[in-house]
């Protein structure tokens, strides 16, 4: 089974990294976006089993993207994964209130993301 990841982050850079930590896992398809706006509408163009979001982003932060995601019955079981700067416990718990599954601060591990996003995901 193949599992399609969406990682909508504003810089091409953090992108990169996680599209390469990602592709280790077997049968990931990733498709990335670079802001909220246009990672919601990949999200309603496509099938995703997995969001990962940046929260500090022009046009349409994460958090807001959260919201309305999980404000749209159609994708409020798709696990969501917050990457952020802000190690700050107030972010944390405003993303994990609006909804969001997981947080991971950067700078990112690759290992890290690999086991939040196969716990998520349930890969084995």
């Amino acid at each position: 089974m193949a599992y399609r990841i969406l990682i909508i982050d504003d810089s091409p850079t953090m992108r990169q990294l996680l599209v390469f930590a990602l592709k280790r896992l077997n049968g990931v398809e990733v498709a990335e976006a670079s802001d909220g706006v246009d990672g919601y509408k990949k999200l309603t163009s496509g099938k995703f089993d997995l969001i990962v979001a940046d929260i500090n982003m022009p046009v349409m932060d994460g958090l807001k993207l959260v919201s309305i995601i999980r404000g749209n019955p159609a994708y409020k079981d798709i696990p969501i994964v917050m990457v952020t700067t802000e190690g700050g416990k107030e972010d944390r718990e405003k993303a994990l209130s609006l909804g969001a599954n997981a947080y991971i601060t950067k700078p990112i591990q690759a290992p890290h993301v690999l086991s939040v996003v196969k716990e998520l995901l349930k890969i084995t």
